[in-house]
């Protein structure tokens, strides 16, 4: 815990005073002011992060992290649990849509196993193996994880982002895989944001109406049974209690990222839960975030609505996976080369 919360302690709100610098060069390139809109955003977005250098947002890195979750016992997908194996398999053999994506972006894929049922994963260069647990617990009867479980997948998440940062990686990306993880997210989202989970339960990976109304109830269910947590208001606890280990580990990348100052960009309503979570425990890591698109769960819009944020595409996606992720980096970089290579008037001979 003192490794976590030193990591906490220590995350630094991005350099506001040095916003107006950055602005002045925005607006003296050769365009209307504003006139690329969040394109420019971004740009200082990223300048900020970098500490009132150019941004750079290169070399890119996404860590698509798996685990199984004992909640999936209560019907909640439409999907069976053997699907969280089947499509780590499929990550290592390059066939699923996060490694079209990534491989597009030119964006490096690291898979880890946080949690998924059953033995290890035969060894693969692209293959982190950190199993915490072979899954969580149910949390419709009580806590997902065990505080040390949590804390665990914290620290793995931390050492994920600190192992990108020594190969020189200065954007992470966000990425899962874990048959009912829509679940846990929303008894997050709904304990985090205090959200109804009637409006947040969605689809998933295809439920029908029955089942998403099936869902809500066991995320009330869990509410209940973790009240204690709940009513707590620690962050820490409620993640125990909630979610799930490819979640609490994204928590931790998140909070290490920012920690680092590294560019984090944050996948769909799974990866948004993580970042809700690392975002009670420090708001700071708001600053080095972007949140990469409106996923097409319906609770998405919710919990960006409660928390006074805007994502930054809008594609109707819910795959998941980190594939949003790779699609927002594409982004950073057209933001960072207006920054860094459009002219400014003078250098243009343009009139103002």
């Amino acid at each position: 815990m003192q490794r976590i919360q030193s990591i906490i302690n220590d995350i630094c709100p991005v350099d506001s005073t040095l916003a107006a610098t950055g602005q002045a060069h925005l607006d003296n390139l050769t365009k209307p002011q504003g006139s690329l809109g969040r394109l420019e955003e971004l740009a200082l977005q990223l300048f900020l992060i970098n500490n009132g250098n150019p941004p750079a947002p290169d070399p890119c890195r996404i860590y698509t992290v798996a685990g199984d979750h004992g909640v999936v016992a209560q019907g909640v997908s439409a999907a069976p649990q053997a699907v969280t194996r089947q499509m780590v398999l499929n990550f290592l053999n390059g066939g699923a849509g996060i490694n079209a994506l990534a491989a597009t972006a030119n964006a490096e894929l690291r898979v880890v196993d946080a949690g998924v049922c059953g033995d290890d994963f035969p060894a693969h260069p692209a293959l982190i193996r950190n199993k915490i647990a072979p899954g969580t617990a149910d949390l419709s009867h009580g806590p997902a994880m065990s505080r040390e479980q949590c804390l665990d997948a914290l620290l793995l998440g931390a050492k994920l982002a600190d192992s990108a940062l020594a190969d020189g990686v200065r954007t992470l990306g966000t990425g899962e895989m874990g048959i009912g993880n829509t679940t846990p997210s929303t008894a997050l989202y709904c304990a985090y944001l205090n959200l109804d989970p009637e409006d947040v339960s969605g689809p998933g990976a295809g439920a029908p109406p029955e089942m998403v109304r099936r869902k809500a109830q066991v995320v009330r269910d869990g509410l209940h049974a973790n009240r204690d947590a709940v009513e707590s208001g620690d962050p820490l606890r409620i993640l125990a209690a909630l979610g799930g280990l490819e979640i609490a580990t994204l928590t931790g990348m998140i909070l290490k990222g920012a920690h680092n100052r590294q560019a984090i960009c944050v996948d769909g309503f799974i990866s948004t839960a993580a970042f809700v979570a690392a975002w009670r425990m420090n708001p700071a890591v708001a600053d080095y975030c972007v949140l990469s698109h409106a996923s097409a769960e319906p609770g998405h819009a919710r919990a960006m609505q409660a928390m006074g944020l805007t994502p930054l595409l809008h594609l109707d996606m819910r795959l998941g996976e980190g594939t949003g992720a790779a699609c927002a980096m594409f982004l950073l970089r057209a933001a960072a080369a207006i920054y860094n290579n459009m002219a400014t008037f003078d250098q243009a001979g343009v009139s103002v």
